[in-house]
């Protein structure tokens, strides 16, 4: 499940009016609809009704976290509850700086661009969204060498939207030129149960709730509803083969294990990781480059997607030498003292 913008699509992914996608869809669409960060809720409902009671735009926003924790969900409901139009796209699909300025001209008046990955915007790209954010004008040269000119064009009053898995990584600029900054940390257990048992209705799955078979997915969704709802699809396909359809936890179990995925909610590539700094490594420290190379795996994939959810569970730390198990990680893994049990 990738709602990342794919760059062959070309920088703009489309215009969307709150509401459109079809029943199927688990996203919450208002704001009251949207299990758990209750403090982000808190500020975004100020936040919404302050700029309703203005008849104003919302302020430039920043979502920042882990993947998978509702940034872009969070983005569709404003525009929602504003009864505005979005639009979406991605930093790495703006290519160059014509690409941004015909996106923002071609905005209406109060109009919401959701930009994702913003960490990745190119410099050059980023130069011409600083007056466009804080004046609503765009620069563009026009020419090169000795007859280039530069033009300034007004462009509609718009309200953008960034969300970042790096924070780290937006220049200190455009970090500053978003008045507001909100941060999702991995779900609790109960929230991610109430999601599952939400999605569950909506795809109108059988389900048993309480400590049965939602407790059992919740407990294995790493903390994130978009892996929440994708265990929940992957165990109704299983429940409707193998237990005519119903859901409890022993069926959520035999799922689950099926998939790979332990009672902590790692899986394969978790302890591939865990296990290969325990096993070529000695436990580390081990820097990220080499983890990379041994697994044959991203950098970028084992930082943002898989360490941040270990470092949250105690079985990875991260010293200035490098990655480094815990004692915690070698006891979850069967291991003591670098042997096994």
């Amino acid at each position: 499940m990738n709602e990342k913008e794919n760059e062959k699509h070309g920088p703009l992914s489309g215009v969307e009016k709150p509401g459109d996608s079809g029943l199927s869809n688990l996203r919450p669409k208002k704001l009251d609809e949207f299990i758990g960060q209750e403090g982000v809720k808190r500020r975004l409902s100020i936040l919404l009704e302050a700029a309703l009671n203005r008849g104003d735009s919302v302020d430039h926003t920043l979502f920042h976290g882990p993947p998978g924790l509702g940034k872009t969900t969070l983005a569709h409901i404003v525009a929602h509850e504003m009864g505005v139009n979005i639009k979406t796209t991605s930093g790495p699909a703006i290519d160059k700086p014509g690409d941004l300025a015909a996106i923002v001209s071609n905005l209406t008046p109060g109009d919401i661009l959701f930009i994702d990955e913003i960490h990745r915007l190119r410099r050059n790209v980023e130069e011409v969204l600083y007056p466009a954010m804080e004046d609503f004008k765009i620069d563009i040269v026009i020419g090169e060498g000795p007859s280039a000119q530069s033009i300034r064009l007004d462009v509609p009053p718009f309200t953008l939207i960034g969300a970042t898995t790096r924070t780290g990584l937006l220049t200190s600029p455009l970090r500053d030129r978003f008045e507001v900054v909100l941060h999702l940390d991995f779900y609790d257990i109960d929230a991610i149960e109430e999601i599952v048992l939400r999605g569950a209705k909506i795809l109108d799955v059988a389900i048993n709730d309480g400590v049965g078979g939602a407790k059992e997915i919740a407990k294995r969704s790493r903390g994130t509803p978009r892996v929440a709802n994708r265990l929940l699809k992957r165990t109704r396909d299983y429940a409707e083969v193998r237990a005519d359809g119903y859901i409890d936890r022993q069926v959520a179990r035999e799922a689950l294990e099926m998939l790979g995925i332990d009672d902590k909610g790692l899986d394969k590539l978790d302890r591939r990781i865990l296990t290969t700094i325990i096993d070529k490594f000695d436990g580390g420290p081990v820097g990220l480059d080499t983890i990379s190379a041994a697994l044959s795996e991203q950098k970028d994939t084992i930082s943002e997607v898989y360490e941040p959810y270990l470092l949250t569970k105690g079985f990875l730390e991260r010293t200035s030498q490098g990655r480094k198990i815990t004692s915690k990680g070698l006891e979850h893994l069967g291991y003591e003292d670098n042997r096994l049990l």
